[in-house]
């Protein structure tokens, strides 16, 4: 994993925005929407996806792809994003189209 990463991996299923001035975007398997991590909390990204890290850095943004080696390694159902802003955020890839996608789980982590 590279040591100048926006994010710390967590555990089975959790990852940490570290970078403010970073988004993420978290890539899921193909047909899962792409989730965006900002300081300011988690939206459904439907944007286009940078193709390369020169595209990435002019955006202003990191593209994780949960399901590589690097990561996970392997497709995730369930996720939890703990943000810049104190709040830690599931992501429910089983709830996908519905309120229950992306919601808060804890309000302070710290």
């Amino acid at each position: 994993m590279m040591t100048d990463a926006a994010y710390i991996r967590s555990g089975r299923n959790t990852i940490i925005h570290k970078v403010r001035k970073l988004d993420l975007l978290l890539v899921n398997d193909l047909e899962n929407p792409v989730v965006k991590v900002t300081q300011n909390g988690l939206i459904e990204h439907d944007g286009p996806v940078p193709r390369n890290r020169r595209e990435a850095k002019d955006s202003y943004c990191e593209v994780v792809n949960i399901s590589s080696p690097d990561v996970f390694g392997e497709p995730k159902t369930l996720l939890f994003v703990q943000c810049l802003n104190g709040k830690e955020y599931k992501v429910d890839y089983s709830k996908v189209g519905t309120p229950l996608f992306i919601r808060v789980h804890q309000q302070s982590y710290i």
